[in-house]
């Protein structure tokens, strides 16, 4: 099973990262939601959200469930086409 993060959305300080993992029965989208924050000269990320953040998260994660739909799709019938190739070049 592999991971690749696919598309990264962020707005301000929160960011969406979206990975495509490929899994046996093909491939599937898993977002995480994070924030960034300054701790003295270094950047770091925090799972949690004050209430603020919220709706910027609300956001980035509709963004997200947008691309995921608008691009999920392509990506199955490319694996199909793949799985497709495959089984036709093992006769």
């Amino acid at each position: 099973m592999k991971t690749t993060t696919t598309k990264e959305i962020r707005r301000g300080l929160i960011i969406a990262r979206i990975r495509c993992v490929r899994a046996r029965d093909g491939i599937r989208h898993t977002v995480s939601v994070h924030r960034l924050f300054r701790n003295g000269d270094h950047w770091k990320e925090s799972s949690r959200f004050g209430q603020d953040d919220l709706p910027v998260v609300r956001l980035v994660l509709d963004l997200a469930h947008t691309w995921v739909l608008q691009n999920g799709t392509q990506n199955e019938q490319q694996t199909a086409r793949r799985t497709s190739n495959q089984s036709r070049s093992s006769r």
